[in-house]
């Protein structure tokens, strides 16, 4: 079967799986050494169709979540959407993909993720998986955290999105803002800069080259790997699953 996958959590996931992926987002970049020879037709918001045909699909790819409605409603192609919302719903997608592409490798990597939604990590703060620097440490107790992943204007994720479902099983569910929208902005002046840890993500935004200026802040803040906490699929389940 030829899949083109318009998920970058995904593309990596069956790729490694042994899927035979034909098409790809300008995003999927792992498995960096399989990907490169794969074709792009695309970003996860926006797709050439002409590109797509020449590379004669038997299904397309989605998620709900990453992918806007209207490429679904414009698919000239059969298609299948999963709908990834929290840790708990991988598993389900999962075992659907495995059972779309017959792939027993799927399967497995399904009853993996089952076990991971059965273990609580709680770790401490400054030993949180996944942060890559402390670039401010906290001088008081944190009240409140903010994973930023944009800049100009500042975004956070709630805790009711995939990222806030891994940093809640990390443990800090209790310090994660509950907004109306999954994705906001916000202004810092409306955050106490003594019990307000910034994590900065280093993606979608390149937060990695704005250590100086985020410092000049004044608020606590450390940079995190955004992959491992928001590639669903096989990467963060190696990565919960090295948590010891």
């Amino acid at each position: 079967m030829r899949i083109v996958s318009l998920v970058p959590s995904w593309t990596e996931t069956l790729i490694e799986a042994g899927v035979n992926v034909v098409g790809r987002t300008r995003y999927c970049i792992h498995p960096e050494a399989t990907v490169k020879s794969i074709p792009v037709v695309g970003g996860t918001k926006d797709i050439n169709w002409n590109r797509v045909g020449e590379l004669k699909p038997d299904l397309l790819l989605l998620d709900k979540e990453e992918n806007p409605k209207k490429i679904a409603e414009a698919s000239p192609f059969p298609f299948v959407a999963t709908h990834v919302t929290d840790l708990h719903s991988v598993s389900r997608e999962l075992e659907m993909l495995a059972e779309q592409f017959a792939n027993r490798t799927l399967n497995e990597w399904a009853v993996r993720w089952r076990q991971i939604e059965a273990r609580k990590f709680n770790r401490p703060l400054y030993d949180t998986p996944g942060i890559l620097e402390w670039w401010r440490k906290p001088a008081q107790p944190i009240e409140q955290i903010l994973y930023v992943i944009w800049k100009n204007p500042f975004m956070a994720v709630s805790r009711e999105t995939f990222i806030g479902s891994v940093l809640s099983a990390l443990g800090l569910e209790g310090l994660l803002p509950t907004q109306t929208k999954k994705y906001f902005e916000f202004e810092l002046k409306n955050y106490d800069p003594q019990s307000t840890l910034l994590l900065l993500s280093t993606e979608p935004y390149p937060f990695a080259r704005e250590r100086e200026y985020v410092e000049s802040l004044g608020f606590p803040c450390a940079l995190i790997d955004g992959e491992k906490m928001s590639w669903f699929g096989v990467r963060t389940l190696r990565f919960l699953e090295s948590i010891k």
